[in-house]
């Protein structure tokens, strides 16, 4: 029988037990990587959790109103199976394993032993340690479906009620607009899905990016690509902030190519989370990452594709100059080498018509999700019509 809570690095940490996301942040632990420290609470408990409040039955009904064509019963679905986890009650044994797990994060957190770090735990009894609270789905970070995005994360969560409370949101997030539309595209059956949270305490970031140890727009396996911006990495991964890029030779770690960007927002930590704020103004244009800083992600980003013996996207954060990995995944578009992404035509200048780039606001991720590929549809069909040709 698996435990509601395991330890970052148990051997238990497989997928069915911890998800996509625990069961990487567990490989890169046992090898010794700069990983932060947490636990695991597993689908076990969340699978209790359901039952013990008789949710499924509930879930999958309203699954069965879902229309394929129609975005806004996804929404409607979403937000109706949110409000079933809001009223349910976490049962005593799964608050207490989690209460515990933090206490001991807390009493072991490097935090306690590096007083130059802040904040400081107040005193023996007070825990407050800051802690991401993180999902993770056990169909998630996968070679053919990353879900990259789908769940939620909560950043600078402190003290055992609010850990508990964003536990509690990150089971519902398994229930997203975006997750349940993806699982459906993918064909992953709803009933079958569950949910892992990651509790790891918090890097006060003060610069954060990705790393792909193969570079995602060439194609080049020589190559990795590298971001990077000010702050914690919600700002990158929201798509709030344009970051610095450089490409990296894989062996030697030298840079390439850089692109500074002007970075206008970064996120940082508040009392009670984190939100955006303004980049000061003279670390706007300012590059992020130097020449050698690079070369140790590169060597980061080398020993860690080793360890999977294949290309990985792969998030990270430094703190009083040390690097942290919070995330390692799997690439899921490559060419097969010796391939490289290539235009069909080397000599034609090519231009891209997308139905989303004539919208005149904003559109949601659902709606690109569903709505855009419907239109774009519809769109050829009546070009065809009309004697036009040419690719989808």
């Amino acid at each position: 029988m698996t435990s509601l809570v395991l330890s970052l690095s148990d051997p238990q940490s497989v997928l069915e037990n911890v998800g996509g996301k625990g069961m990487s942040l567990a490989l890169l632990a046992r090898a010794g990587l700069p990983v932060p420290p947490g636990f695991h609470i597993t689908t076990a408990a969340y699978l209790r959790f359901v039952q013990e409040n008789q949710l499924q039955p509930q879930i999958m009904k309203i699954l069965q109103s879902l229309d394929l064509s129609n975005p806004l019963s996804f929404e409607t679905a979403s937000q109706q199976i949110g409000a079933l986890f809001g009223h349910a009650q976490v049962s005593p044994d799964i608050s207490e394993a989690i209460s515990n797990s933090y206490a001991q994060l807390c009493t072991d957190s490097s935090l306690v032993h590096h007083p130059a770090q802040k904040p400081r735990l107040p005193s023996p009894g007070q825990f407050q340690l800051p802690v991401a609270v993180r999902s993770s789905a056990t169909a998630e970070d996968l070679p053919g479906a990353s879900f990259a995005g789908q769940q939620e994360t909560y950043l600078n969560i402190q003290g055992v009620e609010a850990v508990l409370a964003a536990v509690k949101q990150c089971w519902a997030s398994l229930w997203t607009a975006r997750a349940i539309a993806y699982r459906a595209r993918q064909g992953i059956d709803q009933g079958a899905v569950a949910l892992a949270v990651v509790v790891q305490e918090l890097v006060f970031a003060d610069a954060a990016g990705v790393l792909f140890t193969a570079n995602p727009v060439s194609g080049r396996r020589s190559e990795m690509l590298l971001t990077a911006a000010w702050g914690l990495g919600e700002a990158i991964v929201s798509g709030a902030v344009t970051p610095d890029t450089l490409v990296l030779d894989k062996t030697s770690g030298q840079v390439v190519e850089r692109q500074v960007a002007e970075k206008q927002v970064m996120t940082v930590r508040t009392e009670d989370g984190a939100q955006e704020v303004p980049v000061p103004r003279l670390r706007r244009k300012k590059a992020v990452i130097t020449r050698d800083q690079a070369a140790e992600l590169a060597r980061l980003g080398r020993e860690i594709e080793a360890l999977y013996a294949m290309p990985m996207d792969i998030e990270w954060a430094r703190s009083a100059e040390e690097f942290a990995i919070l995330q390692a995944r799997p690439i899921t578009a490559l060419p097969e080498p010796p391939l490289e992404w290539s235009l069909p035509h080397p000599k034609a200048v090519l231009a891209r018509g997308s139905f989303a780039e004539f919208v005149p606001e904003p559109i949601s991720p659902l709606f690109a999700t569903l709505a855009v590929p419907i239109a774009r549809q519809a769109t050829v069909q009546l070009m065809n019509k009309m004697g036009v040709t040419g690719d989808d």
